[in-house]
């Protein structure tokens, strides 16, 4: 469809899952933590299956990359204190502070916007990375803390369980992505050709995540996955 038109539909469908999310969490049917990781998987996904419906033109990649762009202003609105959202302050934060937002929550709306306008539909790269920051880095906390195992010996905050879950992950997810996007004939196939360099971008993605570094892994993870999809793709 034409290029505004699919702008409005992705912002009209990005904007009711964060809105639900936002009331989910506010009456108190999930935890923040919960509603908080649920927003970080889910987000991209829908977000990046949305480019199908753009029209190739020079500006689709611009006016896709406005939805991210202009909820991540309003994310630095309410971490600011402009605008007083306090059910996106209770799905997005851990603690409940506002400016919780300025880190994690804004990194990751950066992060959406660079790859959209950089990668686009011109290379897997950008998607792949997009997928393994929202499957690995977002499911890595949740398995940590369900399922009990060492913690690693270089990040004492962090396991094995989560280490394996941000490969498995990320590698799935962005498997799942890319497949529909090969499928749909964005990229060439065949799919297999694919499985190796993801596999390559999922280890290094997991080993940038194991880091004992807090709220830059928005960052760091999707940089490692750019770096080494330039390589093996």
């Amino acid at each position: 469809m034409h290029p505004l038109l699919a702008t409005l539909l992705t912002f009209a469908i990005a904007l009711a899952f964060l809105r639900g999310m936002d009331f989910i969490a506010h009456k108190g049917w999930i935890n923040s933590r919960l509603s908080r990781k649920l927003i970080h998987i889910g987000t991209g996904p829908i977000f990046v299956l949305c480019w199908l419906m753009f029209a190739e033109a020079p500006e689709a990649r611009w006016l896709a990359a406005l939805v991210p762009g202009l909820i991540t202003v309003q994310f630095a609105l309410v971490g600011l204190g402009i605008i007083r959202d306090e059910a996106s302050v209770k799905a997005m934060s851990r603690s409940g502070d506002r400016r919780e937002v300025l880190r994690g929550p804004l990194f990751y709306g950066i992060v959406f916007v660079v790859m959209t306008v950089w990668f686009w539909k011109d290379s897997p790269i950008g998607m792949t990375a997009l997928m393994l920051m929202c499957g690995g880095d977002g499911i890595a906390d949740l398995v940590g803390r369900a399922v009990k195992s060492p913690k690693l010996p270089w990040s004492r905050e962090k396991s094995v369980a989560g280490s394996l879950a941000v490969f498995f992950g990320g590698f799935g997810l962005a498997a799942l992505i890319l497949g529909i996007f090969v499928a749909a004939g964005v990229f060439a196939g065949p799919f297999t050709g694919y499985l190796l360099p993801l596999t390559l971008i999922a280890l290094a993605g997991t080993a940038v995540e194991s880091l004992p570094y807090r709220d830059i892994d928005n960052i760091t993870v999707t940089l490692a996955a750019v770096l080494v999809g330039f390589l093996t793709f």
